[in-house]
């Protein structure tokens, strides 16, 4: 073989290596992706597809990072219960009420985790699920509930929310849980 036989050769060969190398990447960021933000990830990818899904969710990922998050001292988990067990308690005389008092008081406990305080709330509900990824799915979960309050079905709908709300409340409270 010719000199440019062989430089043609060992290039095809390097980028055989460098594609092989680029796919075992890919592979692996959105194994850790998946795995980190559970059934986010899916959200994302049905939503966006999968380049700008794993692109969004690294985004998210790394300003997780940047956030100062802090786990609450007893006294300040066990007010937040007792304000719970308030709403819990209206539900019956006023079901709209409480479960928004019970959605305020979510978003309350996310902003002094240290969460950002900002008007968008599905920003704010893909950074928490950097940490507790079950979490996403059950607040859209109870925010649609609330929203969709009308008609016969509406006290079962506020009810759902409801248990939504406190899954998310005692999930968040826990702490910070970082996925690998």
């Amino acid at each position: 073989m010719e000199t440019w036989e062989w430089i043609v050769v060992v290039a095809a060969i390097v980028a055989v290596l460098i594609l092989a190398a680029a796919l075992v990447r890919i592979r692996q960021r959105r194994s850790h992706l998946k795995e980190r933000f559970g059934p986010e990830y899916q959200r994302a990818v049905a939503d966006h597809g999968v380049g700008a899904a794993e692109s969004r969710l690294t985004d998210i990922e790394s300003e997780r990072r940047d956030l100062s998050l802090r786990d609450l001292p007893p006294a300040t988990r066990d007010r937040y219960l007792d304000e719970w067990r308030n709403a819990e308690s209206r539900f019956v005389s006023d079901p709209r009420d409480a479960t928004r008092a019970a959605e305020r008081l979510v978003v309350r406990v996310l902003h002094e985790r240290g969460y950002p305080e900002e008007d968008d709330d599905q920003r704010l509900v893909s950074l928490v699920s950097a940490d507790h990824p079950d979490v996403a799915d059950r607040y859209r979960h109870g925010q649609a509930m609330l929203e969709s309050v009308d008609g016969a079905e509406s006290t079962e709908n506020l009810r759902k929310a409801m248990l939504d709300f406190r899954a998310v409340l005692e999930d968040v409270l826990q702490g910070t849980r970082t996925a690998a």
